[in-house]
């Protein structure tokens, strides 16, 4: 399992019925540990769903340590199920998962921000949906802003984690000619990696390559894979990175040879395309607005307009 057993207060538990259910869900979720790395899921589960059975017994609900040990839990129970193929309850888990652990950040961000991290990574394996992935990276990047004003060593090597598994992500996609989706992943794995570190690194710039490498498949994204590669190109440089340096030149190369080789009549007709949809876009809005016009009553004749 991604998680390994985090640090509890458990000094803050002050019941001795709380302590002694504490301590049993501790010692099922290491034994789960141990038979996830033995392949044993089935098995792995039942010690999961018994150490949560066990919490049951805990007299507060709201105490942060309950919270804390609960947020694993669900954590291993997302990723078990994940691995047994039930793809359906690992994302109402990951989803219950992340309402635990937005409460505990903010209570303490220095103390959970690597467990939150390696949830948003775990997502990025989970949901299938890649419209899903996205929506919820971006939802949880405004609590990841917490996490970077005190970074510590647990954070940077989960955000890693993640920002390799939404790489991975992106380059499959690639692969499969998802162009548009891998640059989307890109574009997430590269925002976070630049929060990770501040500033540009081999790393991101390698991805950026990369993702200006699947933009060129679309005309429309030529003119910004461009940009891009020309904005990366001095960190390159500066870097002394000569083969990454190589790399952007003959993309840039390829870009420019594109451009020159695209057939006039072919740029004409689109233009052509543009203006005629523009046209009946016009049409339309006018027919709209005369429909809407109110209908001016008749006047009726006058005695002396009959006469």
């Amino acid at each position: 399992m991604t998680l390994k057993q985090p640090r509890f207060n458990k000094g803050d538990i002050t019941t001795d019925l709380d302590r002694e259910a504490f301590e049993e869900a501790l010692q099922l979720r290491k034994e789960a540990l141990e038979l996830f790395a033995e392949e044993k899921y089935d098995e792995a589960l039942a010690r999961v769903v018994d150490a949560l059975r066990r919490l049951r017994d805990f007299s507060d609900f709201s105490h942060k340590e309950f919270r804390a040990i609960l947020a694993v839990l669900l954590f291993d129970l997302s990723e078990i199920h994940f691995t047994l193929k039930d793809y359906k309850q690992s994302e109402k888990e990951l989803e219950v998962l992340f309402k635990v652990l937005e409460q505990l950040l903010h209570e303490d961000a220095d103390r959970f921000g690597e467990t939150h991290v390696l949830a948003m990574e775990l997502s990025t394996r989970i949901l299938r949906s890649r419209k899903k992935t996205l929506d919820l990276l971006a939802k949880q990047q405004i609590n990841t802003g917490v996490l970077y004003e005190k970074v510590n060593a647990g954070v940077a090597a989960a955000t890693d984690k993640l920002v390799e598994s939404l790489r991975k992500a992106a380059e499959m996609m690639a692969q499969t000619g998802d162009y548009r989706g891998a640059v989307r992943f890109y574009m997430e794995a590269i925002k976070l990696a630049k929060k990770r570190t501040g500033r540009v690194t081999r790393r991101e710039i390698k991805m950026t390559i990369d993702m200006a490498r699947a933009m060129i498949h679309s005309r429309n994204e030529m003119a910004r894979a461009k940009r891009l590669l020309q904005a990366v190109l001095p960190h390159a440089v500066s870097l002394e990175i000569i083969e990454l340096e190589q790399e952007i030149l003959a993309l840039l190369e390829n870009i420019e040879n594109r451009e020159s080789a695209e057939p006039v009549w072919k740029s004409f007709l689109e233009k052509m395309q543009r203006t005629a949809k523009s046209g009946l876009r016009k049409i339309k809005k006018e027919n709209k607005e005369q429909k809407e016009e109110p209908e001016q009553p008749e006047q009726n004749e006058t005695p002396a307009q009959e006469a």
